[in-house]
């Protein structure tokens, strides 16, 4: 297998571009032609950080490497628009392997409406993923930052917490799920659900713009774990955020493999990281509006956790009027 027959044969499983690009994979670089404002975020995943080989097949690696990825861009509101593959492959991943993984790409590039638009691809000691993404808004007052959060808005979050990392502890745990390799969304089982969580999270694209529309004064999405996240929110805004851990939204099953792992449910929802829902907060009497918008669109459930407070920090109240730490996942700690 050489690089140009590989770049040659992806190039022939691509979706067709979007609107916007005028010049896609294949030349010295894309051309695009955007209009309004645009948002851009670079993620990279690489084998034994951030997956592993013996958990994930090879699809499901390229589909959480871009949704990951357009989990920035929904946290911003932005339409997303086109993504830029940067793939580096081990010495035993073969051409048969390399589509794999790109077909997991190409499937929720298809889903979502993005534009794979160019990359490279390069030996590497081990496989890894970097993904650049663009996004599109009329305006660039349009889309969401962390930064605009006020005392007195509600504090919301998308879909259901801890379902990634009640998934890993099933993994690592003596009766692993590992060798699973299923269709993990098409299935009532809440151990499978939760497995799905972490190897094939869902960007929540349409709840992003829903938010943005319905006046969200700021957002991120939740990658490494609610305490840590609504920190970079609070400091950001020069506010403080008041969490109450009763009305956090577990996904089902969590409580069950807390209580099996003799792990604290709400830990698993604060500090595990890798769920990829939207916390937001916004004006207080915007909430309806932002509820029957969110649930319109079919992304995820919209639920209210707290508000924003004058001060600053994190406070995450627990049932009976203690307080949890709140933590989150550092790469380099």
């Amino acid at each position: 297998m050489g690089e140009f027959e590989l770049l040659e044969l992806i190039r022939q499983r691509l979706p067709p571009p979007g609107p916007q690009v005028r010049v896609g994979s294949g030349d010295d670089a894309a051309i695009t032609v955007p209009g309004g404002a645009t948002a851009t975020s670079v993620d990279a995943l690489v084998e034994g950080v951030h997956f592993k080989r013996e958990w994930s097949s090879l699809r499901q690696i390229g589909h959480k490497a871009l949704a990951v990825a357009l989990s920035d861009l929904a946290a911003m509101g932005a339409e997303p628009g086109e993504a830029y593959v940067v793939l580096g492959v081990p010495a035993d991943l073969d051409e048969e392997g390399c589509l794999e993984l790109l077909d997991g790409i190409a499937l929720l590039a298809k889903e979502t409406g993005t534009t794979l638009a160019g990359g490279d691809v390069t030996r590497a000691a081990a496989l890894s993923l970097a993904i650049t993404v663009v996004g599109h808004a009329k305006r660039p007052e349009d889309l969401v930052t962390r930064s605009g959060a006020r005392p007195g808005d509600a504090l919301l979050v998308t879909g259901g917490l801890g379902g990634a990392a009640a998934g890993l502890l099933l993994l690592e745990g003596p009766d692993s799920l590992r060798s699973s390799h299923v269709a993990h969304r098409d299935t009532s089982d809440d151990r499978i659900q939760l497995i799905a969580r972490l190897l094939e999270p869902v960007p929540r694209l349409e709840a992003g713009r829903a938010l943005a529309a319905a006046g969200a004064r700021a957002m991120i999405d939740l990658s490494d774990g609610l305490g840590g996240d609504a920190g970079h929110v609070a400091r950001a805004s020069g506010v403080g955020l008041r969490i109450d851990a009763a009305a956090l939204p577990l996904a089902a099953g969590v409580t069950d493999v807390a209580k099996a792992t003799g792990r604290d449910p709400y830990e698993l929802a604060t500090s595990g990281g890798e769920d990829y829902e939207l916390l937001a907060a916004l004006p207080a009497e915007q909430l309806a509006t932002a509820t029957a918008a969110v649930a319109k669109r079919g992304d995820a459930g919209l639920t209210q956790i707290g508000e924003v407070v004058a001060g600053e920090g994190v406070e995450i109240r627990l049932p009976g009027g203690g307080l949890l730490a709140p933590r989150g996942f550092d790469q380099l700690s």
